[in-house]
């Protein structure tokens, strides 16, 4: 009979061997990872350049190469810093920094997001609200949001005056 040790051992002797010969290099994205913590990719806009995690605590840092606005469904304006910072558990986002939300003239950090089943709970603190999750499949983009036109399409449409890569903050 194999002791508990040695299977311990062999298991790790065969992912060293694994990984050094490239079947465990692959990098994961903050996408990739959010997404294993049962997020959609669209809680964070695109053009995350790296990030850091601590398994162990859960706490992360995700990196924009700078600040980042944009409207959601033409009413929510959110405001990404270059440095987003909390910890991350399955389903539950807390100690957010780095993220807010503007209500009426208010800017609010948006410290907390709980997924519950298939809605996603942010919360400022004093308050919360619910989404859809299929508001968050697609990664908004600084900017524009979701509602992104490359320049180019605009010129064919005779569409000369916006610029879609300004945010109104």
């Amino acid at each position: 009979m194999v002791s508990n040790c040695e299977t311990t051992t062999a298991l790790i002797i065969c992912l060293f061997v694994l990984s050094a010969a490239g079947g465990g290099s692959a990098v994961l994205t903050a996408y990739d990872v959010i997404q294993s913590f049962d997020f959609p990719v669209g809680i964070l806009p695109k053009g995350v350049t790296h990030y850091d995690l601590d398994p162990s605590s859960g706490k992360f840092n995700a990196y924009l190469s700078g600040s980042c606005s944009f409207s959601l469904e033409g009413s929510y304006q959110l405001r990404y810093k270059s440095q987003i910072s909390g910890s991350i558990y399955k389903d539950k986002l807390t100690n957010l920094t780095g993220v807010s939300v503007k209500i009426l003239f208010l800017w609010l950090n948006i410290v907390e997001v709980r997924r519950k089943g298939d809605n996603l709970e942010f919360s400022v603190g004093i308050a919360s609200a619910e989404f859809g999750i299929d508001n968050f499949l697609i990664c908004p983009q600084c900017g524009c949001g979701l509602d992104c036109k490359t320049l180019g399409d605009d010129l064919e449409r005779g569409n000369h005056g916006s610029n879609p890569s300004v945010s109104s903050i």
